[in-house]
């Protein structure tokens, strides 16, 4: 089970991989999917190549190598149902008695020469191979199920990792802005004898951290978009750039509500599957101890008076052994074996949907703290400090560690946004509970002066 714990810094998350017939993910994605739509009606003049959430996720169902490569396993058991329900083939003898003996049984005048025919009869052998043939297949839906769900999970992930990127690439070019502007402003101080020359320094310091910040998330960006890419097989980015606002963040339902459609994930669908699969295979042990009858007839010629006559005959096993013991015990400790997996897998699902539950809201409690107290506080402040710069009442420093303050706020709400996207995602991919999306769309303060 993939868990995302909150990360407090976005550069950690950079180099993180994330590792699934269910298509209720794309609700998920509604809101992303309205805003590339009336994105293209805006801008049917330019075309654009922005990639979409919902695109993104129906190309990884589409083309995923993964997913692609797993199809192949259906064409073979297609052809293990076929041969399951093959007949046995009927066997021809010819069987020469009384030749080439001595006395009167020299060479062919006395021989006897029977030409038969013999069959096995399988009784309900057949049907119950077939049925174990058919309950593999089941059992591979499922599993074709999970890695659907998995990888359209993985690529919403990804997709949300990108979007975040994307938004701290826009903030650090402001950022940029901001600092040049910082430059400006001190050495007009400076060449006016208001301050000292090291702050004209300590403000190109800080302009030249703030474009290598830009230049790392950039980095940062390509490997996120290339890793997005490669979620539908291309070996090359083949978008610009990906559509989505960050804070519109999800409603999420209750822990209850989500806990009673825990049952429609995949992973305890395959354990019902699977039992039944075992049922088959118990059955199937069952037809197979069971002995089965060989019946054969033929004709014999008797070389002596040239005659011939029909021969039939049945052999019937005798059943001293049953050679199906072993199988049959074995089939009936899968079964229990399946059930007491399920019995897991349901607590380690539940556990995993209350701390994921949990989590989310902590992330939104996060990002509702930032956009309504802290950031538009370290607005205010940001903005009340550089009049009294102006004056004369505040230093450099003073200036710059509220600046700092208020763009690690900004960068703090993208992340806790983004820890909020991943959690809803898992949420989707543990219960296939759509989540609904915020009724008010907030942006991040882009205002840094």
């Amino acid at each position: 089970m993939l868990i995302f714990p909150l990360r407090t810094h976005l550069k950690p998350i950079r180099n993180r991989f994330f590792a699934p017939k269910s298509l209720l993910l794309l609700l998920l994605i509604a809101p992303f999917a309205n805003a590339a739509e009336q994105s293209s009606t805006a801008k049917q003049s330019k075309p654009t190549q922005t990639l979409g959430l919902q695109q993104a996720v129906s190309k990884t169902l589409e083309q995923n190598p993964t997913l692609v490569a797993f199809g192949h396993q259906f064409e073979a058991q297609a052809g293990r149902v076929q041969q399951a329900g093959l007949k046995p083939n009927p066997e021809l003898t010819l069987a020469v008695e009384d030749a080439f003996g001595s006395g009167e049984l020299t060479g062919m005048d006395s021989a006897e020469t029977t030409l038969g025919i013999s069959w096995v009869l399988e009784g309900h052998q057949r049907r119950e191979r077939v049925n174990a043939a058919q309950a593999r297949t089941s059992v591979l839906d499922v599993e074709r199920d999970i890695q659907r769900l998995d990888a359209a999970a993985n690529s919403a992930r990804l997709y949300m990792l990108a979007l975040a990127l994307q938004t701290r690439l826009q903030q650090a070019e402001q950022a940029i802005d901001f600092a040049r502007n910082v430059v400006k402003v001190i050495e007009q101080r400076v060449n006016a004898g208001n301050s000292p020359a090291a702050e004209s320094a300590r403000a190109k310091v800080e302009l030249s951290r703030r474009l290598l910040e830009h230049e790392d998330i950039e980095h940062e960006l390509l490997v996120a978009k290339r890793q997005l890419a490669a979620q539908w097989g291309a070996t090359q980015i083949d978008f610009t750039a990906v559509e989505g606002t960050l804070t519109q963040l999800p409603k999420v339902a209750s822990y209850s509500d989500l806990k009673n459609r825990l049952d429609q994930n995949p992973r305890l669908q395959y354990f019902v599957t699977s039992e039944r699969l075992e049922e088959s295979q118990l059955a199937l042990a069952k037809a197979q101890s069971k002995h089965q009858w060989r019946l054969s007839a033929g004709i014999k010629h008797l070389s002596a008076t040239d005659d011939q006559a029909l021969v039939a005959g049945v052999a019937v096993p005798l059943g001293v052994f049953d050679r199906q013991q072993g199988r049959i015990t074995e089939a009936r400790a899968l079964m229990a074996l399946n059930r007491a997996e399920r019995e897991a897998e349901q607590i380690q699902l539940d556990t995993n949907l209350y701390g994921t539950h949990q989590e989310l809201l902590h992330s939104l409690h996060i990002v509702n703290a930032y956009q309504t107290e802290i950031l538009p506080a370290l607005a205010t402040a940001l903005n009340e400090t550089r009049r009294a710069y102006d004056l004369g009442r505040y230093s450099y420093l003073e200036w710059q560690g509220v600046q700092r303050d208020y763009l690690d706020a900004q960068n703090t709400l993208i992340e806790a946004s983004l820890a909020a996207h991943l959690k809803a995602i898992e949420l989707e991919r543990l219960t296939g509970v759509a989540i609904a999306p915020a009724a008010t769309t907030s942006t991040i303060d882009s205002t840094t002066n």
